[in-house]
């Protein structure tokens, strides 16, 4: 994914969580749980409206077994860059401490909706199923196999939405697919009869979706009874079939959950293939698109010719917007992502800049360039987002303090050459970081305060950005009473 993301997210002492977040204290506040304690309410100390939710780990007396799992779900949710994937917006590491700072997924379990549904229509179960399988291809085609997929495990992003995302990767692994998987782990009344046996691959995940279409489309778990029962009915595909509940569920529908509930895992479907199953896709046209339209291609262009610390700062910032803001423009992604791996091939954008917009071959080029930070022949959610922020997505002023802070990683107040480093290393885009420092430090003083990141951002001139540099007093005291930090 590229040096920004990690760089940005990644804290260590001297800068800790109650820097940034205000995370609460009362029982009020426990909106989960997970293996080593309570998942905790917080809210944004730079923006007071943006929800977080908090996993804290304790590192000390950790089992070898329980330290593997943290350390895999970490690495995994670090890289998770995708509109149907909960976000890790930030990791902050102490000595004995680890704390990870989620989306917060305020529409509740996927769980939670089908038990007051009782069974969703086939309409919404193949609306809902398309987006978990949009989620799990990317893993999928990224290397990543979850192998924990469940009711529980799907949340909406709030209330009065129908989005799901993808959360909990705990038990999730990057695998190579040369190697079978043996540990057996996960939930039982989801597990794949190839995971008893501890010999899998990736294709435990697609047994598991199948589960949760049987339940979305009939409303009732297809195995029951003891444990012992049920692992025997698992073993050998024996699904408990009423007529009563399937008789209104077209042949379509019905197939799809077959083809996931392959006993042999080689003859199920794939995610790439279940998307294209008839039952999802003809539903997914009937929906109709999000058609890529002439402002999209005016936030590329602008991105485009954005100097090289601008489009670095918005990359950075794309990490602090919030859900609403994601949601103005996620559809235009997805959209163009054809082959719904979960990022834009740089293929992909061509075809869409040239055939439908007739912009030239060198402008392409350049437009591409850009947008793929990291250089790996894809254009991954957040460079999609870092882009839209040229025009698409408004730039409020409090995404300003939340951005500047992540490349001030010293908490001095200042953003220097050497922060620039421990973000980007040596260099960005071909260009040392003393030179991206330059671009904005007005002053000429080799640093870049609060104020002077302002105005460079808004591409305004010191005394014009809304605050007077002189008139605040050190860059330090007035940074510091914006974050209301205890430093």
């Amino acid at each position: 994914m590229g040096k920004i993301p990690f760089g940005g997210r990644y804290h260590r002492l001297p800068k800790t969580l109650e820097d940034d977040y205000q995370i609460g204290c009362d029982q009020k506040s426990v909106v989960g749980s997970g293996y080593n304690g309570a998942v905790r309410l917080g809210t944004s100390k730079g923006r007071k409206s943006f929800k977080v939710a908090v996993k804290a780990f304790a590192l000390t007396n950790l089992a070898a077994d329980e330290q593997t799992q943290l350390t895999s779900e970490v690495e995994i949710l670090l890289c998770m860059d995708h509109p149907h994937i909960v976000r890790l917006y930030d990791v902050y590491e102490t000595e004995d401490s680890l704390s990870l700072v989620m989306e917060c997924m305020e529409g509740g379990q996927l769980l939670d909706r089908v038990i007051e549904l009782k069974r969703f229509s086939e309409h919404n179960a193949a609306v809902s199923l398309r987006q978990m399988l949009l989620g799990l291809n990317y893993i999928h085609s990224h290397g990543i196999v979850h192998r924990d997929l469940k009711l529980e495990n799907f949340l909406y992003d709030n209330k009065n939405s129908d989005h799901l995302k993808l959360i909990d990767f705990g038990f999730s692994k990057i695998w190579d697919p040369h190697v079978k998987m043996h540990v057996s782990c996960g939930t039982l009344s989801y597990t794949a009869p190839e995971v008893l046996k501890k010999s899998y691959t990736n294709k435990c995940d697609m047994w598991s979706l199948g589960v949760i279409a049987f339940i979305l489309l009939a409303g009732y778990m297809p195995f029951s009874g003891s444990e012992s029962v049920r692992t025997k009915d698992i073993r050998g595909g024996k699904l408990c079939i009423k007529p009563e509940k399937w008789e209104t569920v077209s042949k379509q529908a019905m197939n799809f959950v077959l083809c996931l509930m392959r006993v042999n895992p080689d003859k199920r479907l794939s995610a790439q293939q279940a998307l294209e199953h008839e039952w999802i896709s003809t539903r997914h046209e009937q929906k109709g698109h999000a058609e890529v339209d002439l402002s999209v291609v005016t936030a590329f262009r602008s991105f485009a010719h954005a100097s090289r610390f601008r489009r670095c700062c918005m990359e950075m910032m794309a990490w602090s917007l919030s859900n609403e803001e994601r949601s103005q423009v996620r559809e235009y992604f997805l959209e163009l992502d054809q082959n719904h791996h979960g990022t834009i091939s740089i293929s992909e954008l061509k075809t869409v800049l040239e055939d439908k917009f007739h912009i030239h071959d060198k402008e392409v080029q350049e437009i591409s360039r850009t947008l793929d930070t990291n250089h790996d022949g894809e254009i991954h959610y957040s460079d999609f987002l870092a882009a839209m922020l040229s025009t698409r997505i408004r730039l409020h002023d409090d995404l300003l303090p939340s951005t500047f802070k992540r490349f001030d990683t010293d908490n001095s107040g200042y953003i220097t050459s050497d922060n620039l480093k421990e973000v980007l290393g040596d260099a960005f885009e071909g260009e040392e970081v003393g030179k991206l420092v330059a671009e904005a430090d007005q002053l000429q003083d080799g640093r870049i305060s609060y104020v002077e990141f302002v105005a460079f951002v808004k591409g305004e001139k010191l005394g014009t950005a809304g605050t007077d540099f002189r008139a605040v007093g050190p860059p330090v005291g007035a940074l510091r009473a914006l974050n209301g930090s205890r430093h």
